[in-house]
């Protein structure tokens, strides 16, 4: 599913892995929207997130989370 965003950006919900994760992404966690600020790569495939309020969550290879991603309007 995609949606109009303010500022002409479409907004999609998109399944992402370790693999596939990007800075911007917004991740529900706990019922909380958080975005990720940035991104370190940890041995085995991992990463370890770090959001915006200053959180930070691992992710194995095997994690799968769906994200809002904000894709600029061409």
């Amino acid at each position: 599913m995609s949606n109009w965003a303010p500022g002409g950006a479409l907004a999609s919900n998109v399944e992402i892995t370790a693999a596939t994760v990007l800075r911007g992404d917004v991740i529900q966690v706990g019922g909380r929207a958080c975005r990720v600020r940035d991104l370190f790569q940890l041995p085995q495939g991992a990463k370890q997130l770090l959001f915006d309020s200053g959180e930070l969550l691992t992710i194995n290879g095997r994690t799968r989370l769906v994200a809002v991603r904000m894709m600029r309007r061409r």
